[in-house]
């Protein structure tokens, strides 16, 4: 029997069928057997993994829960669970799963894997001979939590200063450009500065980093400075974009926390931190709520933020919670702004590393005291460091 198998990234796919968003997070490979008369190229199988969501997971439990989805517009034939070995590319564990439903099949499997590279593959034939697989890495162990050599740090920030409707602001681009280069210059992140974006930019901005390809290690620090809203009726606050209009009372023309939080949680980056130095930022948080985490000594830097990278961070930290803040006086940085940037010109101290913990106590003495938390998909040990570059 001669299968042609064809690579194809999630672009290539999402033309072939209109239900590929069971692609999402991977490359697939397909194997199509011809000699069948394969007719449509939309009765595909579709995957969807549940867990692990994204392409790389690490994971220092040896224990571990497997899930996904399997749909298809023809009948499945075959639909198999391959666990093998990343390094040597040798497969470990080979389960065919029993379906009473031949168009719809949920896997659900715990695996106890050693500690090293492994993958996970989900294998699924149709009726008409066409082959789907979908795979995922999982580093466990040691390997899990030692610092990458080739991991990546970015930071996409926002700043406004003159608006259309709204009054315009003295410090938001001087205080994101001096951040800008303080991350670029003293931590290596990848930087991107947008000035003054309507909120679709914005928007189509956050999409393309929802699009992006993270590795387990990398972080992202989304930033957003400028006016800040609150609507009473609605209980919810909002970022206040260059085109915003002052007499919104649907407040469409804004950038909602509930929407915002949705799409950043949403970012395939296992490692985030959102700071906001607007008015009412706190509000991101529906409780207003502070919470804190104990900072544990640790001996040695590189365990200690390979251990905190292996933790999926959801952090926000805000220049103050339901009220007004401060912009600062013209020609120099608002008073959030620049406790950030003393703090990150500190380096760290010692260890050269600056946690997110660290910018918190320094914050403190501020009149308007900032507001810090978690959302989305945040687990409890996480942290959000700042490495400093070799020199």
């Amino acid at each position: 029997m001669k299968t042609i198998a064809i690579l194809t990234t999630l672009i290539f796919v999402a033309s072939l069928t209109s239900r590929a968003q069971g692609f999402n997070e991977k490359t697939n490979e397909i194997q199509l057997n011809f000699k069948r008369g394969i007719k449509n190229t939309s009765s595909l199988p579709v995957i969807t993994w549940i867990t692990p969501r994204f392409e790389y997971m690490a994971s220092q439990e040896s224990r571990i829960g497997l899930e996904a989805v399997v749909e298809s517009v023809l009948p499945l034939l075959s639909v198999q669970l391959i666990v093998g070995d990343n390094i040597t590319g040798e497969e470990k564990f080979m389960k065919n799963f029993e379906f009473t439903d031949n168009r719809s099949v949920t896997i659900r499997q715990a695996v106890n894997l050693n500690d090293g590279s492994h993958f996970v593959r989900v294998r699924a034939e149709n009726a008409d001979g066409a082959i789907i697989n979908s795979t995922r890495s999982i580093v466990v162990g040691m390997d899990a939590i030692a610092l990458s050599i080739d991991r990546k740090d970015y930071a996409l920030l926002f700043a406004t200063d003159k608006y259309d409707h709204w009054n315009d602001l003295v410090n938001p681009l001087e205080d994101a450009r001096t951040i800008a280069d303080e991350l670029r210059t003293k931590y290596g992140f990848e930087v991107e500065l947008v000035e003054n974006a309507e909120q679709d930019q914005v928007f189509e901005k956050l999409r393309e980093y929802n699009e992006r390809k993270y590795k387990p290690q990398d972080q992202l620090l989304v930033f957003f400075a400028g006016h800040g809203s609150f609507d009473e009726t609605f209980g919810e606050g909002f970022v206040v974009a260059k085109n915003s209009l002052t007499n919104d009372k649907a407040k469409t023309s804004y950038i909602s926390h509930n929407r915002l939080r949705g799409i950043i949680n949403n970012i395939p980056c296992e490692h985030i931190l959102l700071a906001m130095d607007v008015c009412f930022g706190g509000t991101l948080d529906p409780e207003i709520a502070r919470t804190r985490n104990v900072q544990e000594y640790e001996t040695n830097a590189n365990e200690m933020v390979a251990r905190k990278l292996s933790q999926r961070t959801r952090k926000y930290l805000t220049s103050g919670g339901k009220e007004y803040v401060s912009d600062g006086i013209p020609g120099k940085h608002s008073p959030f702004a620049a406790k950030l940037i003393e703090s990150l010109r500190s380096y760290g101290g010692e260890d050269r590393v600056l946690t997110l913990q660290e910018i918190i106590a320094a914050m403190e003495v501020l009149k308007q005291v900032p507001r810090t938390g978690s959302f989305g998909d945040d687990e409890k040990l996480s942290d959000f460091v700042f490495i400093t570059k070799q020199q």
